[in-house]
């Protein structure tokens, strides 16, 4: 026997027909806005992800030497690959460029509830736009999709917050602006809530600002959280931060009009760490605080285009996890049952093979999941199994029902049964079940 690695799943097939159809509601979503389905490699450079992170990312990474001698990692995110197919490419595509994936990533990390070494994202993402509408149709397509899968706004918020009032306003404060290591800054505020108060000022304090500074500065930016009364830190903060707070609240009103504006809101506590992060960043929660850590989070990135060797190209995007939200789903009640699903089992009694597999065909070819005996079991052993599928409807093909131009349809659920002439079964079009012939 040899045991699964850690941090690594597997997905029977019933816990996988659900992950499946929360897949496709969450891509049918983004579908439904014009994003269109890209697929990347799991392979990139460790030099893409060391040139934007440092050195020390090495250590999140499952990287290695391959067999030509190059260094690569299997990609930890999707947001660096985007950013280089978009500089390949920039000049032929038309914006903005609207793209939706989803597919594994991995990262060599702690394994905790919701976080997995190797784990599964949905990414949505807008370049070429700077427009606050760009901004406010990733919240809506967030929140379509969350709604899609039966979640409410009593199940879920979106914390919504803007990097450059926090930079802004940090820097305002400060005795020495220069001397302020603004993204150091945005680090502590993302850690807030994971650390106790002493760690937190001390955080403030290495990044550049005094504890009076980073209390008044704290307290601005709590006093925001769930109020939306953004005047006082735009008084603050100067003419830079009064611009970034004109700039949420431009989004805002644009989520509002877009339809996801009652999910969202004003909090400024919420910082993203990634440095990458530009502006406008926003964090998913389950409003009970059960699911207690983030369920996905997403924001813009409009300097990681230029950054790569392309042209300046504003950026924007969102990528729900999927680990975490299941998380979100069990606990509202919605996750998709994990059961197997079939609409029918052919049930072939004796020499029977050919008619069973014409109908078993014909079936097939009206759309719908059929099954029939691959193991040579006999009438009890193939309704057994029948019944371990969760099959709607069994068709028994035997031999003296064909001597009588027959077949027997049988409700699994009921157990009743009826005869059908074989001839009709099944009709040119639908999903024909017992009742139809009782």
């Amino acid at each position: 026997m040899y045991d699964r690695l850690k941090g690594f799943r597997d997905f029977y097939p019933g816990e996988q027909s659900a992950r499946r159809e929360v897949t496709d509601t969450i891509e049918a979503a983004a579908k439904r806005y014009g994003f269109r389905e890209i697929a990347t490699p799991a392979l990139e450079r460790t030099r893409m992800y060391t040139d934007k992170s440092g050195e020390g990312i090495v250590e999140e990474l499952y990287s290695f030497t391959d067999q030509g001698g190059r260094d690569v990692a299997l990609t930890p995110e999707l947001t660096p690959t985007v950013a280089r197919m978009v500089v390949a490419r920039g000049q032929e595509l038309s914006k903005p460029i609207k793209w939706v994936s989803t597919r594994p990533f991995w990262r060599y990390e702690q394994v905790q509830q919701g976080r997995f070494r190797e784990f599964y994202q949905t990414n949505i993402d807008v370049f070429g736009s700077a427009e606050p509408e760009a901004d406010a149709e990733v919240l809506a397509v967030a929140a379509d999709a969350l709604t899609s899968l039966g979640l409410t706004g009593d199940d879920f918020e979106f914390r919504v917050s803007h990097r450059d009032v926090l930079g802004g306003l940090v820097r305002a404060l400060a005795d020495d602006p220069d001397a302020v290591d603004t993204a150091a800054a945005i680090r502590a505020v993302d850690k807030r809530a994971k650390i106790d108060d002493a760690e937190y000022l001390t955080l403030l304090s290495e990044a550049g600002i005094d504890r009076s500074t980073a209390r008044e500065f704290d307290d601005l930016i709590v006093g925001v959280d769930g109020v939306d009364d953004l005047d006082a830190v735009a008084e603050a903060g100067g003419a830079d931060v009064e611009a970034a707070v004109e700039n949420l609240r431009a989004v805002l009103a644009a989520a509002d009009d877009f339809g996801a504006g009652e999910y969202c809101d004003v909090s400024l506590t919420t910082a993203r760490g990634l440095d990458y992060y530009t502006g406008v960043v926003f964090e998913c929660f389950d409003s009970t605080g059960e699911v207690s850590r983030s369920v996905f989070g997403g924001g813009r990135y409009d300097d990681l285009i230029e950054s790569f060797g392309g042209q300046p190209t504003p950026a924007v995007g969102v990528a729900p996890g999927h680990a975490t939200l299941k998380l979100l789903c069990q606990r509202a009640g919605v996750w998709p049952e994990e059961t197997l699903e079939t609409d029918y089992y052919v049930l072939s009694v004796g020499d029977t093979r050919e008619e069973a597999a014409r109908i078993a065909r014909d079936l097939r070819a009206l759309g719908h999941v059929v099954e029939s005996d691959l193991v040579d079991r006999g009438f009890g052993g193939q309704l057994g199994y029948a019944d371990s599928i969760n099959a709607e409807t069994t068709v028994i093909v035997g031999e003296q029902d064909l001597a009588n131009d027959e077949v027997t349809v049988k409700s699994m659920a009921s157990g009743d049964q009826t005869t059908v002439p074989v001839t009709e079964f099944p009709p040119e079009s639908g999903r024909p079940t017992y009742d139809d012939y009782a």
